[in-house]
């Protein structure tokens, strides 16, 4: 895959350019409480500024369906960005473009306050193309997302003659991603955490024509346990996946690909700071408790299986891991892998926020700025945000 970056934009100085942006961070009151994502996109803005351009920033944040919401307005982006820079961003909450003020850098509202971002509206599209003189998208978040900042936009500025590409953080994302769908080296190990197995079973399936082992953690554990006959309490499981789950494990074993389940797990009667809790064997939860992180086993057992790769992928937490008493397990993964000699990648917001309570953010190869979407993308999917910059 090659994609148009920065470097075909000829002649921008004196230009506006349109920079879709994925500033879709947590707020509190009002203010950016994680502002990871922000300083992600910081070598694109200086880079367009450097050369003279001026800049429209776009993003989205939460999930406003189509209505202003003030506590989805951002500005407090704005002015983080501001901050980061050190220099003036503008915040407008209704852009047109004939007021659309001469600053170097101009901050829109929150796009899916608008009904026609999320239905990838033409004519939404069209008020947006009018605010500049190229494209730039480096939302690699949002790059599955068939919306109008990232797909009918840029089509829109290309049938018009005016350049649509990629940023640096666009750009790095599917240079890295690319590489593990190319040639990883290996032991090549991907470590699957979350909630749901439906949420992640298509990558799984996808990953076993690519991987040596898949290490599953997080309730959706559960249903791969529940799927070979093992007991789990009030643990969260899909019941109408399991003969899915059973098919992915047949594929595996076919290829000889190892899966890996937990061998206990540390098991509670609720989600809570002070619920007594006890470590028991994952295949046998008893009833009145559920799995709320991986044990202490586990841990060692996937530690050795990382310890030996050579690429590692992870997405995923290992457990309830926002509470102490159920953290253990995402820590210890993210600490083997940081430790290990391998080519590491790190997806998702809940990894990387593990990562970041860990104080790891140094210790990986890559921090990628999209769940879903280096999901899909490692699926082999076609991403509507990328495919449309394709060179």
């Amino acid at each position: 895959m090659s994609l148009r970056t920065l470097d075909d934009l000829v002649e921008i100085e004196g230009h506006r350019v349109f920079v879709r942006v994925d500033f879709n961070v947590p707020l509190e009151s009002g203010a950016v409480a994680d502002d990871a994502r922000i300083r992600a996109s910081l070598p694109t803005i200086a880079e367009l500024l450097d050369r003279g351009a001026t800049l429209v920033l776009a993003s989205h944040l939460g999930r406003p369906k189509g209505k202003v919401d003030d506590a989805l307005i951002t500005r407090g982006s704005a002015e983080r960005l501001q901050e980061l820079l050190g220099r003036p961003v503008t915040w407008l909450a209704h852009p047109v473009p004939e007021s659309l003020p001469a600053d170097p850098v101009v901050m829109l509202d929150n796009l899916r306050f608008d009904p026609g971002e999320e239905a990838n509206d033409p004519a939404y599209a069209g008020r947006l193309a009018e605010l500049a003189d190229a494209y730039v998208d480096d939302a690699f978040g949002a790059a599955h997302r068939a919306h109008a900042s990232v797909s009918a936009l840029p089509e829109l500025m290309l049938a018009s003659g005016r350049p649509a590409v990629a940023g640096r953080l666009l750009q790095r994302e599917v240079e890295v991603l690319g590489q593990l769908l190319r040639d990883p080296a290996r032991p090549y190990v991907a470590i699957l955490g979350g909630a749901k197995v439906s949420d992640k079973l298509a990558v799984i399936d996808a990953l076993i024509d690519r991987v040596d082992a898949i290490l599953i953690g997080g309730a959706m554990a559960n249903t791969l346990i529940a799927a070979n006959g093992g007991e789990v309490g009030e643990s969260l499981v899909e019941r109408d996946r399991l003969d899915d789950v059973r098919a992915t494990r047949t594929k595996a074993r076919d290829k000889g690909v190892l899966i890996e389940v937990p061998q206990d797990a540390v098991a509670a009667a609720e989600i809570s700071l002070d619920a007594p809790r006890q470590t028991v064997p994952a295949t046998a939860i008893p009833r009145g408790l559920m799995a709320l992180d991986i044990g202490p086993r586990t841990v060692e057992s996937y530690a050795h299986l990382i310890a030996d790769a050579k690429t590692i992928l992870w997405n995923g937490p290992m457990g309830v891991f926002e509470l102490e008493p159920f953290s253990a397990g995402t820590r210890g993964v993210a600490m083997a892998v940081a430790h290990a000699d391998a080519f590491t990648v790190v997806g998702g917001g809940d990894s990387l926020l593990a990562v970041k309570k860990a104080e790891l953010d140094d210790a990986f190869d890559h921090l990628s700025t999209g769940g879903g979407a280096s999901l899909e993308f490692l699926e082999g999917k076609a991403l509507p945000g990328i495919t449309i910059l394709e060179a």
